[in-house]
């Protein structure tokens, strides 16, 4: 049987619905964590692809200079970074992306493999959500309020109905809210 390749976005946001503060900082996330790594690890064994949205890939490049071993890409997966404007990539294990997003998620789950992790940021989640290509969403809503920031998609008048999956309670207070996006639900309304 063949394996539908699915996007899932998978982060973590403020209990408020952020994924970063203004700046792109997610000091906030850097907390006790009693709860072990929230299942990242066995996540990251169901995928082979991360979509990074040009913001999202230059804040972690930012923290790779800064010597933070997690913010290393990892070319054992394929790394594709949207960006309007095509570049050639510095970094080993990223290529750009610059093509309507309905043929590059055609042609990407075409491939047979495994899964894809949809990294962010909010402006290229709010347009794959736009294009219908967005399968699922785990987040793990962090028990901080940080007042404003980036929301987890970028601001755009819609309706996209989920499926509530699964809900697990972690024992320091973060929740992970698993969702499927409705397949052709998703009615957007243009002003």
């Amino acid at each position: 049987m063949l394996h539908h390749r699915k996007i899932i976005v998978y982060i973590a946001t403020s209990a408020d619905g952020y994924i970063a503060r203004s700046d792109g900082n997610i000091d906030w996330l850097n907390r006790p964590r009693t709860a072990g790594d929230y299942g990242m690890k066995a996540f990251y064994r169901s995928i082979d692809t991360i979509l990074w949205g040009r913001k999202t890939y230059e804040v972690a490049l930012g923290y790779q200079k800064e010597g933070v071993k997690e913010a290393g890409f990892d070319t054992n997966v394929r790394n594709y970074v949207f960006s309007r404007k095509p570049r050639q990539p510095h970094t080993p294990g990223i290529e750009f992306v610059n093509e309507p997003i309905s043929m590059f998620a055609k042609r990407l789950r075409a491939v047979p493999g495994k899964d894809i992790w949809m990294m962010g940021g909010a402006g290229i989640i709010g347009a794959f959500l736009d294009e219908d290509q967005i399968d699922e969403f785990i987040i793990h809503v962090i028990p901080t309020f940080i007042g404003e920031g980036i929301p987890l998609i970028q601001p755009h008048h819609r309706n996209v109905p989920l499926v509530l999956k699964s809900v697990r309670r972690f024992s320091d207070g973060v929740v992970r809210l698993h969702y499927a996006v409705s397949r052709g639900a998703q009615r957007r309304i243009r002003k």
